[in-house]
């Protein structure tokens, strides 16, 4: 694996107005005042020599939000790749579960700010996280990871149609 590739895992529930999706707001000065396109599933990179892109996903999950992932009733369902503008590849699984987002306690990273200033700070990855509803999920998170929405509605759609 290459440092161009991310794993995460999107959570989803299902509620009387349908499903939602878990999403974390990215931390530090550069994203404070930014809602569109500033959210993202919890993901990250493997470590060197890690193969296992699925626990990786999970571990992710884990770092960026504070707490584990629910437990797993059923296989989590592969929402595949996508390849941001920035080139990087994100693959990401969906699982059905619970989390409570005022939980959020997300590790920290170095960030140079101002941009080529060469002072850093210490920011959380994810400053807090969020449910969505599809449509809203849509316009907030990435562009590219948008599509892990669209095929976690359609894969439900399909199997309640099954």
């Amino acid at each position: 694996m290459t440092g161009r590739t991310s794993a995460g895992l999107l959570l989803y529930r299902r509620t009387d107005d349908g499903v939602e999706v878990l999403l974390g707001h990215m931390g530090g000065p550069f994203w404070a005042r930014k809602h569109e396109r500033a959210w993202s599933v919890p993901k990250g990179e493997p470590d060197p020599g890690e193969e296992d892109l699925h626990a990786v996903a999970e571990r992710e999950f884990t770092e960026e939000l504070g707490s584990p992932p629910p437990r797993a009733d059923v296989a989590d369902l592969d929402l595949g790749s996508v390849r941001q503008s920035g080139g990087k590849v994100v693959r990401v699984w969906a699982r059905e579960g619970a989390f409570d987002e005022s939980s959020v306690r997300s590790n920290l990273v170095e960030v140079e700010w101002p941009p080529r200033s060469g002072r850093t700070l210490s920011v959380p990855e994810v400053d807090r996280a969020a449910w969505f509803g599809p449509d809203e999920a849509r316009t907030v998170v990435v562009a590219a990871q948008s599509a892990f929405v669209d095929r976690l509605v359609q894969m439900l759609d399909d199997a309640d149609g099954a």
